[in-house]
């Protein structure tokens, strides 16, 4: 559910942007959120994140994972609000590893942490990384659950606020007929 107060936020950092985007699947789309806007203010961030804190802290996690980049800085304020380690992983030669001494146990209960969920690859490819380790991933959450209606996580998916966002085929783009600019604000590459 879009929750006003924090799209009221996101949109007054320059997070929530609208117009017309190409999104990193090669669809068009009439919003885009950039929550590296929001997470330059700690005090902001640190507000949005205290409404996934509130819902996971029954979860009983041990540590917060969060994939590179966009899940980093949640992942630290998520971990610091829940007392808790927060790690992260990064792409290595195009698969998720845990690298600069991060390491899990099977001990451990895992919170992933993104900023913006949309198709969940990431969040996926950290579940698989979490349980090579033999940890157990307790929960899954984000600031911005921005999935399209059909893609099902695992687990469920606590958030800030959903964002609804219109997408298209490039093909059948109502703002390409409409001549509105194409701006890539991502920051993965695009593919198609």
């Amino acid at each position: 559910m879009e929750n006003k107060a924090v799209l009221d936020l996101l949109r007054e950092c320059g997070s929530l942007l609208e117009g017309h985007f190409l999104l990193t699947s090669g669809k068009h789309s009439d919003r885009y959120c950039q929550c590296a806007k929001l997470l330059q203010y700690p005090d902001k961030a640190a507000q949005v994140v205290e409404l996934v804190a509130r819902q996971v802290g029954e979860l009983g996690a041990t540590v917060v994972v969060g994939p590179a980049m966009g899940g980093i800085v949640v992942a630290y304020e998520l971990a610091r609000q829940l007392g808790v380690r927060g790690i992260f992983t990064e792409r290595v030669e195009e698969q998720m590893a845990l690298r600069r001494g991060f390491t899990l146990t099977p001990q451990d209960r895992v919170l992933v942490s993104e900023d913006v969920v949309t198709t969940g690859k990431s969040t996926m490819e950290v579940i698989k990384l979490v349980e090579s380790f033999g940890a157990q991933v307790v929960g899954l959450c984000c600031l911005v659950d921005r999935r399209m209606p059909g893609i099902e996580l695992p687990l469920p998916l606590y958030s800030a606020t959903t964002l609804q966002v219109q997408t298209f085929e490039p093909a059948d783009c109502p703002l390409c007929r409409q001549n509105l600019p194409l701006e890539k604000p991502g920051s993965r590459k695009i593919f198609q």
